[in-house]
């Protein structure tokens, strides 16, 4: 190894020549000596000496620290100090330059050899150290993520390049900021503040994630979804020092994600298309062939009584088909009311003995003090029936099926096995098959839209998809267990209310119903006016028609009776349900409005029905369901 070269600095020659000596005898190299700071700042960027050892006085031009001040910049080559004696104002401006010792005359050799030697070392130190914070930073620069470190109260420290960009803050502005206000990051969906993991990461002492569906906007506004993980940082004595944030932009995820929902949307469609055509051209079948048969002019008064129940019976089909579709995806308007679980089993118990068979055992256990909940009976009792059919095709060879209601109690140790539930009172409706059971893979499925376990055409896949949107629309949570060969249970929770049951209107005196009151009937599907048209007739309406919204408000302007009812389609060309309401309240004020549709989207609609601010019928509508919301409507006290 060679020795270490060492540039003298000294103004005095014959000092200079006993120091060279002495480095000479110590076994070092000497370059020099130097007289004045202007040729020690020069010769250390020619030479680039080991180490400088530099009189802080020089006589003429500028003294020692300030040619340690140039040489530290300029060639980064360490300085030990000579000096005899200094005052204090030197002695503190020779420490702005950081210098690597000081020797004080006189000085033995020792002294002078443990002052370089001392110096060499930190001089090697600080170069390793600041070789590895440029590794560090460069490593930092170059990686895809952005990071960002904090001191122990959560304050910025450090943002590398990328962190900069996507928090909009560069690091010079975010150093000692609270990390809150650098990294502001907000639920995606609630849009309010979410915890953030350096602050989380500093309090637990443990490596913490992001909460999913977050966003991160940044310093201008700019929101862009991220996910990121902290991390405290620790000393030696295990002391947490700080944390580190590493987090990163996901939304080239997030947009190949919804590719990926898309396709799989356009494919599940695909495997609609199948199921439904199939059960609708059954229907169609039905229609058309009895259609076609009653054309025959030497039917007799039963076949042709028995041909249209039939063709009835083909279209209840079709509507319930359409229902189903609708209650998958949730968007069906429900009319909930206070009703015992036990009432409706019992009302329609007898309809799923004929769905499952004789072959089948039906059996119940209904608990006598089962409390109340509020839910649609109609849409309650279709759950019952599509867990029944399913029931019956899991037991083709026959089996035992038991509807089971109970009175349940969650609380908060109970509460976690049911994310989407709160503590408290509810009611709970089990349905048991002795079928064929299913297997893990295909229990994790079973809820979702378009899958089924038949063959190509043998169904759509919405019977236990129209279940769960029920349920979930209903504010209920709907779970279900299975062991292959043993049966399946289906648990159906929906809240406990503390009111009676609602009471039971009279059915056969609303259909008996008639009037006398004159109907603004619009409606831009000429087979459906006519049909409605018709039927208020029958029953003894006046009705005026119009085919969309700007012909109704004309017909309503030229008729100069009174107008008692409008009964009008939502979604028209030209000007829309809600529009012609809004005209026809300035020029017929006492007019009643009714709503109908097959489109049970509409915001108005839905939010209006949810709070009995408007009524509203659905498509497709029985002749005893129009005539009836006639009447209720109607019969209505003014101001309700």
């Amino acid at each position: 190894m060679l020795p270490s070269t060492i540039l003298v600095v000294e103004d005095d020659l014959i000092i200079a020549r006993g120091i060279e000596k002495r480095l000479k005898a110590l076994g070092y190299r000497v370059a020099g000596p130097v007289a004045t700071g202007e040729e020690a700042v020069r010769r250390a960027a020619e030479l680039r000496p080991d180490m400088i050892l530099m009189d802080i006085n020089l006589g003429g031009g500028i003294d020692g620290v300030e040619a340690a001040a140039l040489i530290r910049r300029r060639s980064d080559v360490p300085v030990v100090f000579l000096t005899a004696h200094s005052d204090d104002a030197t002695l503190q401006r020779a420490k702005v330059t950081e210098p690597h010792g000081y020797v004080l005359k006189p000085y033995e050799d020792k002294d002078l050899f443990t002052a370089i030697e001392i110096g060499l070392y930190r001089h090697q130190i600080n170069r390793r150290l600041r070789e590895n914070e440029r590794w560090l930073a460069a490593t930092l620069d170059s990686i895809g993520d952005g990071v960002i470190a904090t001191d122990e109260r959560g304050h910025v420290r450090f943002m590398n390049p990328l962190a900069e960009h996507m928090t909009g803050w560069a690091q010079a502005d975010a150093v000692g900021r609270d990390i809150r206000e650098v990294f502001h990051i907000v639920g995606a969906k609630t849009r309010r503040p979410v915890t953030n993991p350096a602050l989380e990461a500093l309090a637990t002492g443990e490596p913490t994630t992001l909460a999913p569906d977050t966003i991160l906007i940044d310093r201008t506004g700019v929101e862009r979804p991220i996910a990121d993980s902290a991390a405290p940082i620790r000393e030696v004595n295990d002391g947490i020092t700080g944390s580190v944030l590493v987090f990163r932009d996901v939304s080239e995820r997030c947009r190949l994600e919804e590719n990926l929902r898309q396709a799989q949307r356009i494919e599940a469609i695909g495997m609609l298309a199948g199921g439904i055509a199939h059960d609708f051209n059954n229907i169609l079948t039905v229609i058309n062939g009895y259609g076609q048969l009653l054309l025959d002019v030497d039917l007799s008064e039963a076949d042709r009584l028995d041909f249209v129940q039939n063709i009835v019976d083909a279209g209840k089909r079709a509507a319930l088909l359409t229902q189903q579709i609708i209650a998958f995806s949730r968007k069906q308007i429900l009319v909930p009311c206070v009703l015992s679980l036990n009432s409706v089993v019992r009302d329609i118990g007898a309809m799923i003995q004929r769905l499952i068979g004789e072959n089948i055992e039906f059996v119940t256990d209904l608990a006598p003090d089962l409390g109340n909940t509020e839910a649609d009976p109609t849409q309650i009792g279709q759950v019952l029936l599509n867990l029944a059919a399913n029931a019956r095709d899991a037991m083709p060879k026959g089996g035992r099926l038991a509807v089971v209601t109970s009175n349940v109690e969650l609380d908060e140790k109970t509460i976690p096995q049911y994310a989407d539930l709160k503590p408290g009172r509810y009611v709970l409706l089990s349905v048991t098959d002795t079928g064929c059971g299913m297997t893990d893979e295909v229990l994790g499925k079973v809820f979702e839209p378009f899958f089924t376990t038949k063959g190509v055409g043998q169904g759509a896949g919405l019977g236990l998809a129209t279940v769960y949107g029920i349920v979930k629309q209903s504010g209920g949570h709907i779970e279900v267990s299975s062991r292959v060969g043993e049966g399946t249970t289906f648990r159906v929770f929906l809240a406990l209310v503390d009111e009676p049951p609602a009471a039971a209107g009279n059915r056969d005196a609303q259909q008996a119903a008639r009037g006398h009151e004159t109907i603004l009937l619009v409606e831009d599907e000429a087979a459906v006016r006519k049909m409605t048209s018709d039927v208020l007739r029958r029953n003894g309406y006046a009705v005026l028609e119009a085919a969309d919204g700007l012909e109704a408000v004309a017909v309503a302007g030229e008729y100069a009776g009174p107008i008692h009812l409008v009964i009008t389609d939502l979604i028209m060309p030209k000007m829309s349900g809600r529009e012609v309401a809004e005209q026809l309240a300035h020029s017929k004020p006492g007019a009643r409005i009714l709503f109908m549709s097959g489109y049970t989207e509409d915001v108005v609609v839905r939010e209006g029905v949810k709070t009995a601010t408007v009524d509203f019928l659905g498509k497709p509508f029985t002749f005893a369901d129009l005539t009836q919301k006639v009447r209720e409507i109607l019969d209505r006290p003014t101001g309700q």
